[in-house]
């Protein structure tokens, strides 16, 4: 029996075949599935499984051999051997260093033949079958001979066609497939990713092309193919499909039927929607979710964030942590490292000052003469900054000329509320406890992205980790505080969609009521699915995907593929 190696981060020692599919389409690709466990369903891979259907449910019974057995003698060539049909069939061998599930084998006595289900038709090409294709089921025929079968051919058989095509497994094909095999399990002990591949026609298709970045990170790397912003295509949808769901009626209840999710009130049902169309949910104070709605929530990777009823984030629930261990790793290892900490916590300040001048001269009409030339004096002092302690010293200095500059982009004739100074822990005015719920909305959705992605959420580079706080998340969240929660805030009061009704004041602490947490949630998601032309990039995306694209941009800086971090600016 030969020995598998692993990589250093604990890669299966067996390789799926399906792998080997992925590792021929894209190297790329392969390693994100397997090595760092990522995956995400598109439109092909849902009908994909719509069509296994009926062959992933397991069905017959595959008699067991001797493995490597002999071929069959003259006497068991002569008999009439049973003929079997067994779907959903799992095999490994450590030999091979492979497992595969099988969609059926059809055998008769000591042959048999792997049958594979293909989604599509029959392509126009000679042999009729793909290469990622072909080394799969010879592999899965691979699998068939170190269990004791004869195995000398494949199907496979394309559902949009209802067509089988047989595949023979010569010489030719089996060391093909071994060679692949190989060169996967070298690839994954490498421990480095592949890049990505340069402006290919397959990319498009790819479920995985919102996670992998293949333009943005090779423009970022200085391809050749991808020189210009106007190179980079724009491969994920500008709009993410699933939002949000909030549930602040106290006393609700959050369950499942079906497909969908429902909120019932003294048992009657006061709201619904599918599961396909939530992205995470949010409970506020005294609502609860029933264990089947949690289960399937968990199952589906939609986290749960529980909120106290004045709009606190005290924590969430989420199905098993991110597989990738890899981006964990270099996370921790960062983290730990002063030097490079301090680098990413410099592109992020420089990316949150840069945004709140954008904000001051955008909305302030009389903006007094000197702020935003101390703010932009303050920016570039952060590159010589030699530590996180002087990098919040400029902060703070720029902190206090941004806020001493709020109250004027706040329109006295139309909103009935004035900001004098920036409070909190408790907010002491309307307007600081508007910023203070969108600040933790804005923490939210960055853990949210940062789980995603498959960080760590409280091990961060700028803010230092201590108890409880998700210091990722609060990274993450710097940039995007003027552009997001900042313009929410400003839109509210300016619009006057705020009233002093809305505001509850105690011992001097102000905060909101549920009206008014529903009117600051409804303007903090609009601001979130607004559009906007990427700086870098300059496609047009929602600020939610925007999000999304740092935490994976920050990831790829991480594991080495990107020399810096690239902080956000919206210019």
């Amino acid at each position: 029996m030969t020995t598998v190696s692993t990589s250093p981060i604990g890669a299966p020692e067996l390789v799926p075949a399906r792998m080997l599919n992925e590792y021929t389409y894209c190297p790329r690709l392969c390693y994100m599935e397997w090595v760092q466990g990522e995956f995400a369903h598109s439109a092909d891979t849902i009908d994909g499984r719509f069509q296994h259907r009926r062959v992933d449910r397991p069905a017959g019974d595959l008699p067991v051999r001797e493995p490597n057995g002999e071929p069959p003698g003259p006497e068991e060539e002569d008999a009439q051997p049973e003929k079997v049909h067994a779907r959903s069939v799992m095999l490994s061998d450590e030999g091979l260093g492979a497992i595969a599930r099988i969609d059926l084998v059809e055998a008769e006595g000591t042959r048999a033949t792997p049958v594979d289900y293909k989604r599509g038709t029959v392509p126009d090409i000679p042999g009729h079958v793909y290469d990622p294709e072909r080394v799969q089921l010879c592999l899965q025929g691979l699998l068939l001979r170190a269990n004791g079968y004869v195995c000398e051919e494949g199907v496979i058989y394309y559902v949009g066609s209802k067509r089988r095509v047989h595949v023979g497994f010569d010489d030719m094909l089996v060391n093909q497939t071994l060679d692949l095999l190989r060169r996967v399990r070298e690839m994954a002990g490498g421990g480095e990713i592949p890049p990505p591949l340069e402006d290919s026609p397959k990319c498009p298709r790819c479920s995985l092309v919102g996670i992998c970045l293949p333009d943005e990170v090779s423009f970022l790397k200085g391809s050749r193919h991808v020189v210009r912003p106007d190179d980079v295509r724009r491969l994920m949808p500008a709009r993410d499909d699933a939002l949000p769901m909030y549930v602040q009626v106290q006393g609700g209840m959050v369950g499942k039927s079906g497909d969908t999710l429902t909120v019932r009130v003294k048992g009657k049902t006061v709201a619904k929607t599918r599961l396909l169309d939530v992205s995470s949910v949010s409970i506020f104070g005294n609502a609860q979710v029933t264990a089947q709605a949690t289960r399937e929530l968990l199952e589906r990777g939609i986290p749960i964030c529980h909120f106290t009823y004045g709009g606190w984030l005290k924590g969430m629930t989420w199905g098993m942590a991110h597989k990738n261990v890899e981006l964990r790793m270099n996370q921790f290892r960062a983290a730990g490292d002063p030097r490079a900490s301090l680098a990413i916590a410099k592109e992020m300040m420089t990316a949150k000052l840069r945004n709140s001048r954008v904000m001051l001269r955008r909305n302030h009409p009389e903006l007094p003469a000197g702020a935003l030339e101390e703010i932009k004096r303050l920016t570039a002092l952060v590159e010589a900054a030699d530590s996180i302690g002087t990098l919040l010293g400029i902060e703070g200095a720029a902190a206090r000329v941004y806020f001493a500059n709020f109250d004027g982009m706040i329109k006295s004739g139309v909103s009935a509320f004035d900001f004098r100074t920036r409070n909190r822990r408790p907010p002491k005015d309307p307007v600081n406890a508007v910023l203070s719920f969108l600040y933790s909305m804005l923490m939210r959705q960055a853990m949210v992205s940062a789980a995603a992605v498959g960080f760590d959420p409280y091990m961060g580079f700028y803010h230092q980790p201590r108890y409880g706080r998700p210091a990722l998340a609060l990274d993450l969240a710097e940039e995007f505080r003027p552009l997001i929660a900042d313009s929410a805030a400003l839109t509210l009061f300016n619009n006057a969609e705020l009233k002093e009704k809305d505001f509850i004041r105690r011992g001097g602490a102000v905060s909101l009521t549920q009206a008014g947490r529903k009117a600051v949630i409804g303007a903090f998601e609009r601001r979130m699915d607004t559009l906007i032309t990427h700086s870098l990039f300059k496609y047009s995306v929602s600020y939610r995907r925007i999000m999304e694209v740092q935490a994976r941009l920050l990831g790829r800086h991480l594991l080495g593929e990107l020399k810096r971090y690239p902080g956000f600016t919206t210019r």
